[in-house]
């Protein structure tokens, strides 16, 4: 009689598929609360401390971790190992049915301990996994409640789960734990210390496993001829592990979208609107309400807005909602909805994407691009580095509003293509110009984009200014004040530029980049 182990967390299926197997003449071995799921079905289980002759230990931390279950499920199909299990008082074990505790969903709830993570770290259940994932030419191994009806139909067709089968199953099965030990290893690695040889901070790994799975295709890529999917460090998360209120599935050029504009949002503390259009702000503004920023934002460039994806930081209420008019926008990104305002958008907008993201835009982890034969990692940039002071240039210093314009330009234009430049007041960007290989070009967009509010305004680069034509430009477009990081060899000239237009300039000695 083939023997099956049982030993599951997750017990979507198990107790039909138990009573498939046991049809077909499978002996049932389990432990814990597999054992006690099985056996209130009216299913006859045999206990694993039956055949280990030794209780469970640890409040059920050691169950299964006994030469009489991996002993049975390592054996190999010869006389040998088989004659060693037999003068041990042994029986193979043919198929293990296992999957882990639920380490990657603890670890994203807020309120998770260290403790509480540690405990749902599963030993046993891996060592089952790869046991059996190591025996594939023998043994059967299901990790997923997926898998149970095709193992089954396989049983019923010839009595037996083929190589090839057993095989895929062995790749889903490691696969498994090498996820689970990287999603154990980045977490426990959030909080550790870093090691002597490492800089704070900035040393990156020799080694980057990355695990993600998944959760849905989606219509196409960035073209209709291109597929397309997404993935998620956990299993059925949706994008940004938001919750959608209404509107159609998100298409791949509204996840980039969503992802740049709560990235811009997030870094604001201020009630802020952003909007994005091609991973670009057309518009970012602060004031008292999202309501009251809204018409500021939108003015910077209100052609370019259609069809865009905004972001905010504070709940959407139907103050806000009145504002919209009807500008047509692919999603919005929230916080939260208030139940008037989420039904008025749904009904009022009904392909406009609803996402509500409460958590702010993590920045612990890495940014990935894709290279013919590698990948490009770093860290992510999350703004200045501690520490940085700015430095006055010119003759002239800048006002104290001023100051205040240039720090929001400065971080407005953090999340602009390069070369990237902003046009900005106190609390509101006025013109944005970026992705353009000029950047007196780019300065020039932003100046038209910005129009009659750029006189009296200031603005930001996030590279430094090469040339003395980019502060001409901005001083005739009536601009009073300009942050750049410096360090051009032109340095000087760029500096007697902005002398010779009474205009106030500060380097910050730090560039924000975006390729």
């Amino acid at each position: 009689m083939p023997r099956a182990l049982l030993s599951v967390s997750d017990k979507t299926g198990l107790v039909d598929f138990a009573k498939e197997l046991a049809s077909l003449g499978w002996d049932l071995v389990a432990s814990g609360g597999t054992q006690k799921a099985l056996t209130d079905a009216g299913l006859v289980v045999t206990p694993v401390n039956q055949l280990t002759n030794s209780p469970e230990m640890l409040g059920g931390r050691v169950k299964t971790l006994h030469p009489a279950i991996h002993a049975g499920i390592l054996a190999r199909s010869t006389a040998s190992d088989t004659e060693e299990l037999q003068q041990q008082g042994y029986a193979p074990i043919d198929m293990v049915v296992c999957n882990l505790y639920p380490f990657q969903e603890t670890v994203a709830k807020a309120e998770t301990t260290l403790q509480d993570a540690a405990e749902q770290i599963d030993i046993g259940g891996v060592t089952l996994l790869r046991g059996a994932a190591k025996n594939f030419l023998r043994v059967t191994v299901v990790c997923d409640p997926a898998d149970y009806a095709r193992v089954i139909s396989a049983l019923r067709a010839t009595g037996d789960v083929d190589m090839v089968v057993r095989r895929d199953l062995a790749v889903k099965a490691f696969a498994m734990t090498r996820d689970y030990d990287t999603a154990i290893h980045a977490y426990l690695a959030q909080g550790s210390s870093p090691s002597v040889s490492a800089q704070e901070d900035e040393e990156l790994p020799d080694y980057l496993s990355i695990a993600v799975h998944k959760v849905s295709g989606l219509r196409y890529g960035e073209n209709p001829h291109q597929s397309g999917a997404y993935y998620s460090h956990l299993r059925d998360e949706l994008p940004f592990g938001a919750k959608q209120f209404g509107g159609k599935q998100l298409s791949y050029n509204n996840i980039l979208d969503v992802d740049a504009a709560w990235r811009a949002v997030s870094s604001f503390d201020d009630p802020t609107v952003v909007i994005i259009k091609h991973l670009t702000p057309t518009g970012i503004a602060s004031a008292p309400t999202i309501a009251e920023a809204y018409p500021l934002a939108l003015r910077a460039d209100p052609i370019s807005a259609f069809g865009c994806v905004m972001a905010v930081n504070r709940t959407v209420d139907d103050a806000f909602v009145e504002q919209l008019d009807s500008l047509f926008i692919e999603a919005i990104v929230a916080p939260e909805f208030t139940p008037t305002a989420r039904t008025a958008l749904n009904e009022g907008r009904k392909n406009c994407r609803l996402l509500q993201l409460s958590q702010p835009y993590d920045t612990t982890e890495y940014d990935i691009r894709s290279v013919h034969r590698g990948l490009l990692i770093q860290r992510r940039d999350s703004g200045d580095p501690a520490g940085v002071s700015w430095k006055t240039v010119t003759e002239r210093p800048p006002t104290a509003e001023e100051t205040k314009a240039m720090q929001y330009a400065w971080k407005a234009c953090q999340f602009v293509k390069s070369n990237a430049i902003v046009v900005a007041r106190s609390h509101y960007t006025c013109g944005t110009g970026g992705g353009l290989p000029s950047r007196v070009d780019a300065a020039v967009l932003a100046l038209e984009k910005a129009g009659e509010y750029a006189k009296g305004a200031v603005m930001a680069s996030e590279a430094l200014i090469p040339f003395p034509d980019t502060i001409e430009v901005a001083a005739k477009a009536g601009i009073t004040a300009l942050i750049q990081p410096g360090g051009a060899i032109r340095d000087k000239k760029v500096i007697e530029a902005a002398n010779e237009a009474n205009m106030a300039m500060v380097f910050t000695s730090v560039r924000h980049f975006r390729h």
